[in-house]
């Protein structure tokens, strides 16, 4: 690693490319390289995965979490991944789903946010650094359509996510929860 402002970070800036100094100050030129490279690979992958038709019947439950999968997330086999998904790739190995569960289509998974915590009046926003936290959806999960994830969640085994809700805190297992932000609206009965 460079040292704090290092050349690669200051040739970035001096181009009018705005990055935050907490996490690409001390970037050396190999490294911006390669992780636009892998970065560029990734939204290959993750495209085909969000738009493809090909092969259709095979998408959902074979080829996209397969190929997440490949990017680096945890994803189990009988996982399901629908259209027009989107996770946070360059930070796909945050990502954690289990047996069964279904992410329907147009989500949204998201591992890293801006930390607020040191923003005041007069800072600029864009220089904040990142928080990166992992994202874990339990087996049987079923995440409705148009879904947001946010970073450090928990979903709880077979819980279920009603469409277009906004997830921002862990959810039980065994519950369904809905709204932006989504709130337990009742806990699933046992079988008697």
């Amino acid at each position: 690693m460079g040292k704090k402002n290092s050349l690669a970070y200051k040739a970035l800036v001096n181009v009018g490319l705005n990055f935050s100094e907490e996490e690409y100050g001390d970037i050396t030129f190999t490294r911006a390289i390669t992780r636009a490279l892998k970065g560029v690979c990734k939204a290959i992958l993750l495209k085909y995965c969000m738009y493809s038709v090909i092969f259709s019947p095979l998408n959902y439950r074979y080829i996209r979490p397969r190929l997440w999968r490949i990017m680096g997330a945890k994803v189990d086999k009988r996982a399901f991944i629908g259209y027009e998904v989107w996770m946070d790739f360059n930070h796909a190995e945050l990502i954690e789903i289990g047996e069964g569960a279904h992410i329907t289509n147009r989500c949204l998974l998201l591992c890293h946010q801006r930390d607020l915590k040191n923003y005041f009046v007069g800072d600029d926003s864009t220089k904040l650094p990142y928080t990166k936290k992992k994202i874990k959806i339990g087996k049987g999960v079923m995440v409705g359509m148009d879904t947001v994830i946010m970073p450090g969640v928990t979903i709880g085994e077979g819980a279920i996510i009603g469409a277009g809700s906004l997830i921002t805190k862990d959810i039980p297992s065994w519950t369904i929860a809905s709204g932006r932000p989504a709130k337990v609206i009742k806990e699933i009965p046992k079988r008697n």
